[in-house]
């Protein structure tokens, strides 16, 4: 089921300031973040990567360790999707995508418990992503990115399928992911 809003997914859009030399703007501000989510947060990890047209990256999560990021664009558009894997939640087993770029400059807080991915919708894109738990290889886990359960509306075009990693083609299905916690 698609909605528009999973509990505590935000999106953020930075303040931009234009002028005749370009442009500047906060990609992050411990304190305007603090009082935006409500809680504190410390990042112990940023990321990057780089992709090119039609790869899918996740759904992924931490069991044991569960991650919470803050998740942005510098160049190139993707489609940002996350999954609520969270059972107390009034949105447990729902998802919300939406589109990411380096022009529309939104930032999306994925708190604890949920699944994440994109597909790169541009020839390429540069994703950015704070953490607030390591990288634990033997908690990650990844959810079926096409699990006809969840039912992600990925915006592929008729008859293209997405380029994968090999982890990821071997996602788990709905139900046989493991607790988040």
């Amino acid at each position: 089921m698609r909605v528009e809003s999973l509990e505590g997914l935000m999106v953020l859009t930075p303040r931009v300031f234009e002028d005749e030399r370009g442009c500047f703007w906060e990609s992050y501000n411990q304190k305007r973040f603090a009082e935006t989510v409500g809680r504190e947060v410390v990042f112990v990890q940023d990321n990057q990567s780089v992709s090119r047209r039609h790869v899918l990256r996740g759904l992924h999560f931490q069991v044991g360790q569960p991650q919470a990021k803050l998740v942005w664009v510098s160049s190139g558009v993707i489609f940002d999707v996350t999954v609520d894997l969270r059972p107390e939640s009034p949105t447990f087993g729902h998802w919300a995508g939406l589109e990411l770029s380096g022009v529309n400059r939104r930032q999306l807080w994925v708190p604890e418990g949920l699944a994440h991915g994109f597909l790169t919708l541009s020839e390429r894109a540069e994703v950015s992503y704070k953490v607030n738990a390591p990288y634990a290889p033997d908690c990650e886990r990844t959810l079926c990115w096409d699990d006809p359960t969840v039912g992600v509306a990925w915006p592929l075009p008729p008859g293209t399928g997405p380029i994968l990693s090999a982890k990821d083609r071997q996602g788990l299905s709905w139900g046989h992911r493991p607790q988040t916690t």
